[in-house]
């Protein structure tokens, strides 16, 4: 007889058990999940999956059992805790090959790349998201993604520069509540911050772009390029989802000498981007006496309460809602 067992997330026992289950079926079990479902046949695991935000991930079905719809089962009970929860969009991340077990289970592709798929459970959401934002009105049409936490003046000059340059530019502000300042406020600051170019249109990525938090490595067997599959499959989203239907060619980005990951990520979009006739165009990094304005110096700065400091780093827009959340 079946039995179902949830946990939130599992723990002790169960979930080293769990885990070896997992390993037997070639994956792993990973940090952060948020809630679980095993299914149990005399006491002992035959399916498994598991949930993070709202992406489905470790799902995986006893070789013995396969075929026998528990895989649909496991889908099942993860949808119908994350209605309880009232996640409305769910995603999940697999290996290309099993697609058509998702199709079956009420999932559409986003994008593909050579080592992930990446699916939600909206027909055509990924379509129906970008169908809503602003046609170009010229051309060329560039993009700049951005994270702005907070929007400082290097972002600015980014923006100015490219906005020069290009007929129409587009600013994705990533949508991702990741980071200090909530996507609220930093899409709001982008847009006031540049209302002033006429030629721009500040919107927000969804749930779209960037989405590294959520990533899953567990059936990644090549752990040491997990990061590279990553980066790969988020410039195919942009590519394929939306500067092909947006008709842009050109995407900017600042050069990056802080952070190796993001140094990385320019690389690899120099290398893939092309393939699909967007050009990428990288730019020097804004400098106050001789030293590159950062949101994380902006950060830093705000930290330590140096609010005269950073105010030559970051507009008068960013500078007054700094002002005004501080003093709460």
């Amino acid at each position: 007889m079946m039995y179902v067992e949830y946990g939130s997330p599992l723990n002790g026992r169960r979930l080293l058990e769990t885990v070896a289950f997992l390993n037997r079926s070639g994956l792993d079990c990973e940090m952060g999940i948020e809630f679980s479902v095993n299914l149990l046949e005399d006491g002992k695991i035959v399916a498994s999956g598991s949930m993070q935000d709202n992406v489905l991930k470790c799902i995986a079905v006893s070789k013995d059992c396969q075929g026998e719809g528990l895989a649909a089962k496991i889908v099942s009970e993860l949808k119908l805790e994350a209605a309880l929860q009232g996640k409305t969009h769910l995603f999940l991340y697999t290996k290309p090959e099993n697609r058509s077990l998702f199709d079956a289970l009420g999932f559409y592709k986003v994008a593909q790349t050579e080592h992930i798929l990446l699916m939600e459970d909206l027909k055509n959401g990924v379509a129906q998201f970008v169908s809503k934002i602003p046609k170009a009105k010229a051309q060329p049409v560039g993009a700049i993604v951005m994270n702005c936490n907070p929007f400082t003046n290097g972002h600015l000059d980014l923006i100015a520069n490219a906005a020069a340059e290009c007929g129409f530019l587009y600013i994705f502000v990533v949508s991702e509540e990741k980071s200090f300042f909530s996507a609220q406020d930093r899409l709001r600051l982008v847009k006031e911050g540049t209302a002033h170019l006429p030629n721009v249109a500040v919107q927000p990525t969804g749930e779209y772009l960037i989405s590294s938090a959520t990533f899953p490595v567990y059936f990644i067997k090549e752990k040491d390029r997990a990061a590279e599959f990553n980066s790969a499959l988020d410039l195919t989203v942009f590519a394929e989802c939306f500067a092909g239907p947006l008709g842009i060619t050109r995407r900017y980005v600042g050069c990056e000498p802080f952070c190796p990951v993001t140094r990385r990520y320019n690389r690899q979009m120099q290398r893939l981007l092309p393939e699909h006739g967007i050009t990428v165009i990288e730019r020097p990094r804004f400098s106050i006496g001789g030293e590159a304005v950062s949101a994380s110096r902006v950060r830093r700065l705000f930290a330590e309460g140096r609010f005269e400091e950073l105010r030559p780093l970051v507009p008068e827009v960013t500078y007054w809602y700094l002002m005004e959340v501080s003093a709460k």
